[in-house]
């Protein structure tokens, strides 16, 4: 049998935590996608698409995660059921790796092009590049916080 969360009354009022945690997590992401998209050649270099899928489900599993949290705390309810945060720790991991990777292989392909190539002679797009990138680094970093701070929840029982 596994053992009961706090109650309700027992956790400290900690809307304001999450609504930084999931809004930081869906701003670098959101902005990566927006820093990508306004490029005009984007959709020609595969890993910058997969960058913009990567962040896009950045986006929908933090705002999932936000929704849930807040309906969490208007009802007053406690979300530490272990079958829930494994489901937590399992989609927080998965998204950081596939953020990590998007953001790595469109780091790679960032430099192959635009330093060793030379060939970034249209500046205002490799700038929009590499702030995509630069936000997708930051957006995985935050994830994977979120993801490391589940694993410690749910080590914690």
């Amino acid at each position: 049998m596994a053992p009961e969360g706090p109650k309700p009354e027992e956790s400290p009022d900690v809307l304001r935590d999450i609504q930084l945690e999931y809004t930081k997590e869906c701003v670098f992401a959101a902005g990566s996608i927006a820093a990508m998209a306004t490029a005009p050649n984007f959709s020609g270099i595969t890993a910058f698409c997969y960058l913009i899928a990567s962040m896009g489900l950045l986006v929908a599993w933090s705002f999932a995660l936000a929704v849930l949290d807040g309906i969490a705390l208007v009802k007053k309810k406690v979300l530490h059921n272990p079958l829930l945060v494994s489901l937590y720790i399992v989609g927080d991991w998965v998204t950081a790796l596939l953020s990590l990777a998007a953001a790595s292989s469109s780091a790679g392909i960032a430099v192959l092009y635009f330093n060793d190539l030379g060939s970034c002679g249209f500046g205002e797009e490799c700038q929009k590049y590499q702030l995509s990138v630069a936000l997708a680094f930051l957006g995985w970093v935050s994830i994977s916080i979120s993801s490391l701070i589940m694993l410690w929840l749910f080590a914690a029982g």
